[in-house]
């Protein structure tokens, strides 16, 4: 099984977790790989990623899409003026998947963004037969955020395999002190709370089965 790792929002720390999965599983002897289909605005995400999996894939297999408005695929395509290439994304990962024991798919913002007119990362993960990784900023609207997304997964029957707290800030809020507790009760998958700057992902791994 694969994964799409998505957020509740942008600017979660999705890289920042996805990398840490990446090095666990490369760590654990597993030979695993990131991909980032739709890279929007600068190229730092798609950099950490390949860093992160170490082992020289080619760029154009971690990012086929490349667009330089920093703003959701179909925005940034429509500003360019320039078709998205879905064949591209799935031939890539198609041979990722093919060549890597795990590949973990990093979204773009949250799981609705849109990719298309009528196609999203939700869309995407389907098509793709990916399971869910759902990254959380442990803050004030984590909750209501966590469980929107949890329920549009639901609708479409794509599981929810781990979802990450991601702590965002040194000194925890109330709202952070409360929400793994509450989160813990009210989101229908197993939980990895990640501390403040955390670079240890193999507990999170566990999760997965690996």
């Amino acid at each position: 099984m694969n994964y799409l790792v998505t957020g509740t929002d942008t600017g979660v720390g999705k890289t920042f977790c996805c990398c840490g999965l990446i090095k666990a599983a490369v760590a654990a002897g597993i030979k695993c790989t990131g991909m980032k289909p739709f890279c929007t605005g600068d190229t730092a995400d798609v950099d950490l990623i390949a860093d992160a999996t170490g082992h020289g894939v080619a760029r154009h297999l971690l990012n086929p899409v490349r667009l330089r408005p920093p703003l959701a695929p179909y925005a940034a395509a429509m500003l360019e003026n320039r078709p998205i290439d879905l064949i591209a994304v799935k031939e890539a990962y198609q041979a990722l998947s093919a060549s890597h024991q795990l590949v973990l798919v990093e979204g773009a913002g949250g799981l609705l963004v849109p990719i298309l007119l009528n196609y999203n990362f939700r869309d995407l993960a389907a098509d793709l037969e990916l399971a869910i990784i759902l990254v959380i900023a442990n803050r004030l609207g984590a909750i209501n955020q966590a469980l929107l997304t949890a329920e549009a997964l639901q609708k479409v029957r794509l599981p929810l395999a781990l979802a990450i707290l991601n702590e965002v800030e040194a000194e925890p809020t109330l709202a952070a002190q409360t929400n793994p507790s509450i989160l813990e009760t009210l989101l229908p998958a197993p939980i990895h709370y990640s501390r403040f700057q955390n670079v240890d992902f193999s507990s999170a791994l566990k999760f997965l089965g690996r």
